[in-house]
């Protein structure tokens, strides 16, 4: 494995949050120097080459990796297509813990996950499922996310006092999930 596989699935995988050259010589173990002339070479190549669909930018201090505007026509379509009504797992397991723990940052949802939840949350945000509700008070201020009126009527709920309580014991904290789960996609498939 290269420096360079492993510096472009790091990128991947930071998403639209980027990562600046110290966060990758760090994770690499090389200088920020050797992390600036690796990427820069990196990016160089996939500029030109164009069976490439993608590109590494850098905002800031951050190198973030990006689609090509040329594919932007695509891109539109993609997100203009509608979306299968089913959600993944993630983004049942995130909906879950924002329901039962709002408002709530995406920090501490990837908290209670323990994985990353970008993406679950922009899936749910899209579908009207959640919604931001404002800023904590925290350092940088990060977003707080609640259910919608779209949520409860999915659900069939009249407020969240209705949810399935969360109880104590793991077997029966597990089959309330299921059930939750199980709700919500009986309700999208109507």
């Amino acid at each position: 494995m290269t420096n360079e596989s492993i510096i472009e699935s790091l990128l991947f995988a930071a998403g639209d949050e980027g990562l600046t050259a110290g966060q990758i010589a760090a994770v690499l173990e090389i200088s920020v120097q050797d992390v600036q002339s690796l990427v820069e070479k990196m990016a160089e190549l996939l500029r030109k080459d164009h069976s490439r669909g993608v590109m590494i930018t850098l905002y800031g201090a951050e190198y973030r990796l990006m689609t090509k505007k040329e594919n932007a026509e695509f891109i539109q379509k993609l997100a203009e297509k509608p979306s299968p009504k089913t959600l993944s797992q993630a983004a049942l397991e995130t909906l879950a813990i924002i329901a039962y723990n709002q408002p709530i940052t995406r920090i501490e949802v990837e908290e209670i996950r323990g994985v990353k939840t970008e993406r679950p949350i922009a899936t749910l945000a899209a579908r009207g499922l959640i919604e931001e509700a404002g800023r904590a008070d925290a350092p940088g201020r990060p977003i707080l996310y609640v259910t919608t009126s779209e949520f409860l009527d999915v659900f069939q709920l009249k407020g969240l006092n209705e949810l399935p309580p969360l109880s104590e014991e793991e077997a029966s904290a597990q089959q309330e999930a299921d059930l939750f789960f199980g709700r919500f996609e009986e309700a999208l498939e109507e």
